[in-house]
């Protein structure tokens, strides 16, 4: 029984073994395949590519976008209240530029620094327009009076206003992508 238990443990093990050496071979078979996938990617960028340009593309159009609804003529059209005093529309227009912004924020990774910054520096601008009419403004005044000193700060002084500057330069970089 001990020769017989023997043959036994023997053909089990080679069964084994041969299971193993089969799993490793069609593991490295896998492998292979798989890095000649990559190999073929990168030997056409232009499958690679397009689908970072696409998204690349869609975050431009998107803070075209924000640089329009910040714009201050649009975000007044947009969240004038009537009965606000002059303090509580300061606050809700500040406060739906910052939601704006906070809304697009990951799209930064998908443009350039400079295109960045030209949004964040629009959003600050707006922010800082905003601040300082509510600033003369006096204790009692109303939401539409902040809204009327805003638009005819805009008015008086169109470069107050970057929202084409901006928009024209986020409109450029996209077209570098093309």
């Amino acid at each position: 029984m001990d020769s017989t238990l023997l043959i036994v443990a023997i053909v089990f093990a080679s069964l084994l073994a041969g299971a193993l050496a089969w799993l490793l071979i069609r593991q490295r078979r896998q492998l292979k395949a798989a890095e000649q996938k990559v190999a073929d990617k990168a030997s056409h960028p232009d499958n690679s590519v397009i689908p970072s340009r696409q998204l690349q593309l869609q975050a431009y159009e998107r803070l075209i976008l924000l640089a329009d609804r910040i714009a201050l003529p649009n975000l007044i059209q947009r969240v004038n209240q009537p009965g606000l005093s002059a303090r509580e529309m300061q606050s809700l227009l500040t406060l739906s530029i910052r939601q704006e912004f906070e809304h697009n924020i990951t799209q930064q990774i998908f443009v350039s620094a400079e295109a960045w910054d030209v949004i964040r520096n629009y959003k600050d601008q707006n922010t800082l327009i905003i601040n300082q009419v509510a600033s003369f403004l006096p204790q009692d005044a109303s939401g539409n009076d902040l809204n009327r000193g805003l638009l005819d700060l805009l008015v008086q002084n169109p470069k107050a206003s970057l929202q084409n500057v901006v928009s024209e330069a986020l409109s450029y970089e996209a077209k570098k992508l093309l």
